[in-house]
């Protein structure tokens, strides 16, 4: 494994930064804007390869859950540097993995939240005082709604009105640090930049990182693929991860359940390293090796 990506934590613009530092070294990787978040900050992507079957990562969802992008950015900087090279990447030649097939990777879905739980609610702008309201008695420091005080990964439009009867289950009535999905599906910018891009190319397996736990996720609905569970498998055997079942109250309107639900391909939900979020930046490159096999996998059997 080599890396520039250090064990520690990273700024939003530090992030972008080394987004666009990426696409100026190697002249095959594409950057390019998928949208805006709540407060204006650019939601970036990176594409390997053609236009046409994509496999999709995309991370970064909730504020807390930082080292999802990290890991995310190793994978681009490692895997473009085997192809560069020709040599292999984990267990395998990384361009053997990659023919006729691309890769899409958004590693920072929600910045504004990422940035909220790393500097506190001042990162907000003219909204810091909104979301030192929402998050009264709370530690900043878990915040993983968007700037909304919504979350990202409860506003996709697959179950959503179940979601919403858990939500006031738990006592969550509106804008909150998590797990508060909003009045409608897809109302947030970064939910809507994500289906965009989905709905833009040919996209044929997303996987959602998130933390924490060492679990896989697989299954969502009827339209859930036939080769789903045998592909979770072989990651959990890669990874050393189980596979599993979502909890209830995070079962219904996420990214891999609405590509579930709305293609009925591949879509998967990758929990990552163990602990509290957020994990320990000093654990990130023990994380990383554990998902480098899982990764090439989930891009050659796609």
């Amino acid at each position: 494994m080599s890396t520039s990506i250090e064990q520690r934590e990273y700024s939003v613009n530090e992030v972008i930064n080394k987004i666009y530092s990426l696409g100026e070294e190697f002249s095959f990787l594409d950057v390019f804007q998928i949208g805006k978040s709540v407060l204006g900050r650019p939601i970036l992507a990176l594409r390997i390869g053609n236009k046409d079957n994509c496999v999709l990562y995309a991370a970064g969802f909730h504020g807390s859950e930082r080292l999802t992008t990290l890991c995310n950015l190793m994978f681009v900087e490692e895997f473009c540097t085997a192809l560069r090279n020709n040599s292999d990447f984990s267990i395998a030649n990384a361009r053997n993995a990659l023919c006729n097939k691309s890769i899409i990777i958004v590693p920072l879905v929600n910045p504004d939240g990422y940035e909220i739980s790393l500097k506190g609610p001042a990162s907000a702008g003219e909204r810091a005082e909104r979301i030192r309201e929402i998050n009264v008695g709370n530690d900043i420091k878990y915040w993983n709604a968007n700037a909304n005080g919504i979350d990202i990964n409860h506003n996709f439009d697959a179950g959503f009105e179940k979601m919403k009867e858990i939500e006031k289950s738990q006592g969550i009535f509106g804008p909150a640090p998590r797990r508060y999905g909003g009045t409608r599906p897809e109302s947030e910018p970064e939910t809507q930049a994500l289906i965009n891009l989905v709905k833009q190319y040919n996209v044929i397996e997303t996987l959602a990182w998130h933390s924490q736990g060492e679990e896989i996720y697989w299954q969502y609905g009827e339209n859930t693929s036939e080769k789903a569970l045998k592909l979770a498998q072989l990651f959990a055997t890669a990874s050393g991860y189980k596979v599993a079942d979502p909890l209830p109250n995070s079962a219904y309107a996420g990214f891999k359940d609405w590509f579930i639900e709305k293609f009925g391909l591949p879509g998967f939900t990758v929990e990552i390293g163990k602990g509290e979020n957020p994990l320990n930046p000093n654990s990130l490159y023990d994380i990383y090796e554990n998902l480098r096999e899982l990764m090439l996998i989930s891009i050659s059997l796609a």
